[in-house]
């Protein structure tokens, strides 16, 4: 009797064994498979094996911590201001810049309130909603007026111009960059002042050089007569320079510019360019194809997009090889569900670099040696530069005051430079 006590006692006992070894090894198949790994060739007992593995673990918490540490740090000193906020646009983290921007002293970290009650800025919510939705970063600009809590404090309150950068994070959760782009803008106020300033000190003194140099040639002789028409050339590009100058600022610091809109045909307005710059095309034997905008109607200030066809015509023949070919064609555009009319202007020249696209319409902007300006020579065969480097500049800002844009690319078909103007539906309008 107590023999079969004994062996039932064991039996129970080998039974329990077994159930807790089984349970252990189950509770071990959920430790991460690295870390199973790791110890898979130690034999340990349970418990020392078990203490090596969250000794691991903390030490792995310690270092990430000590990361996002490090970077919070950085991010915290970082010249540009940083945003971090929830799914619910409730404000999580922000550095010292953004405190500094957007007046953010009252906030403390751990306070969770509304972007929006904190930073009165519609614009920046809506970037941050578009981040939100779309899962992908958003880059928007805008002026941003800073709220005040003191009427004192108004007048010392300045508007900034800011371009935000957004990134989706986990959770839902949105990160914005903001960069101040007052300084800079300021910065190149400033610049076109002085220039401008500058500009009108010349226009008189280069009108009477130009009168003195104008009596010398009519009463030198040869040689020297040649010498005093080069300078008089000099002059003349200098004034023209100064001249154009000039009507780029004020086209850009104009709220408005004074246009006197008729309805004028396309086709004969190119036409009528295209007689002004024929000579110059004839002496380099450059045509200009079947112009493609028969019937089309534009509701323009006719002297002023005289102007920019001359401007682009001109560039055309410039940098047009001697029999090359000058291209006018019209396309219908859909843009943003918005109709447009685009005007093509193609040249047979050897077309824009990649890296001179986004700078084409920058003022005095030289691009890449294959379109450098093209040079005429004189009689004494001196190359005379043409060109003020203000005319696409000056072009862009009559286009845009029409409510259209212009944008350079490279044609397809022929390589060459094709500049393409998008006139809105109103602007532009079929002959019916």
């Amino acid at each position: 009797m107590q023999l079969l006590l004994f062996l039932a006692g064991l039996a129970l006992g080998l039974c329990f064994w077994m159930w807790q070894k089984v349970h252990t090894d189950r509770y071990l198949g959920k430790v991460p498979k690295n870390l199973a790994r790791r110890f898979s060739r130690i034999e340990l007992p349970l418990i020392p094996q078990l203490h090596n593995q969250i000794t691991f673990l903390e030490q792995q918490q310690l270092n990430l911590q000590q990361q996002v540490y490090n970077y919070k740090n950085l991010l915290d000193v970082a010249p540009i201001a940083y945003l971090h906020v929830d799914e619910d646009n409730q404000l999580l983290w922000c550095n010292q810049q953004a405190k500094h921007m957007l007046s953010l002293q009252r906030w403390q970290p751990g306070q969770l309130r509304l972007l929006l009650e904190l930073v009165r800025s519609y614009e920046l919510d809506r970037l941050i909603e578009q981040t939100r939705d779309r899962q992908q970063s958003q880059v928007g600009e805008w002026v941003y007026h800073p709220s005040c809590d003191h009427d004192a404090d108004v007048s010392n309150i300045k508007s900034l111009t800011i371009r935000g950068s957004s990134f989706p994070l986990a959770n839902r959760e949105v990160a914005v960059f903001l960069e101040n782009l007052q300084p800079l803008l300021e910065v190149n106020k400033a610049r076109d002042r002085a220039f401008s300033d500058l500009a009108h000190e010349l226009r008189t003194p280069l009108t009477s050089i130009r009168l003195v140099v104008e009596t010398l040639q009519a009463r030198l002789d040869a040689p020297f007569n040649r010498l005093v028409s080069r300078l008089l050339q000099e002059v003349d590009r200098l004034i023209h320079l100064v001249q154009s100058w000039l009507e780029l600022t004020q086209l850009e610091t104009s709220t408005s510019i004074s246009l006197h809109r008729q309805p004028i045909e396309l086709r004969s307005l190119i036409y009528s360019v295209w007689e002004t710059l024929e000579p110059l095309a004839k002496h380099r034997q450059i045509q200009i194809s079947d112009i493609d905008c028969e019937n089309i109607l534009i509701n323009v200030d006719k002297s002023r997009m005289y102007q920019v066809f001359l401007n682009l015509l001109d560039n055309a023949i410039k940098y047009s090889p001697n029999g090359g070919n000058i291209y006018i064609n019209t396309e219908a555009i859909i843009r943003n569900q918005q109709p447009l009319l685009g005007i093509n202007i193609i040249d047979s020249g050897e077309g824009f670099a990649d890296t001179d696209l986004p700078n084409v319409f920058e003022r005095f902007y030289r691009g890449d040696e294959s379109r450098a300006r093209f040079q005429t020579t004189n009689g004494n065969g001196s190359a005379v530069m043409e060109g003020s480097g203000l005319g696409l500049a000056i072009v862009k800002q009559i286009i845009v005051a029409h409510g259209g844009s212009i944008q350079a690319m490279n044609d397809p078909h022929t390589r060459g430079a094709k500049l393409q103007i998008l006139l809105p539906q109103e602007v532009a309008n079929p002959l019916t």
